[in-house]
């Protein structure tokens, strides 16, 4: 289960846009990517995949130990061809980010 986590981690929100008769494959692409390479690599936390309800957006949320970890991992040949062939199909819009306040619910709202 993807935990979010402030120690300092790196965590990317990468947001791709797609035709909604491409999301589906942009899921495959992203899930195969993940589970032949990505997961594996040193300094993977954690990812979680989203796709919007319209079908136009995909969402990965990811985290890693830090930009060395991740920018090696972009260095493996494994995971290129579902990489190269997800930005056919869709615009990819990068982000790196800092966790900066995690909110939980009251205990109120847990009863």
């Amino acid at each position: 289960m993807t935990q979010i986590s402030m120690d300092r981690v790196l965590t990317f929100i990468n947001v791709f846009t797609v035709d909604p008769e491409n999301q589906g494959r942009l899921v495959e692409l992203l899930t195969s990517a993940t589970d032949v390479s990505v997961r594996y690599a040193p300094g993977f936390i954690s990812s979680s995949l989203h796709r919007s309800l319209d079908g136009t957006k995909v969402t990965m949320y990811a985290q890693w130990r830090s930009e060395e970890h991740y920018q090696a991992m972009r260095n493996d040949p494994k995971p290129l061809p579902y990489l190269q062939e997800a930005l056919a199909i869709a615009k990819f819009e990068p982000c790196m980010y800092e966790v900066v306040k995690i909110f939980e619910p009251s205990e109120e709202t847990e009863s």
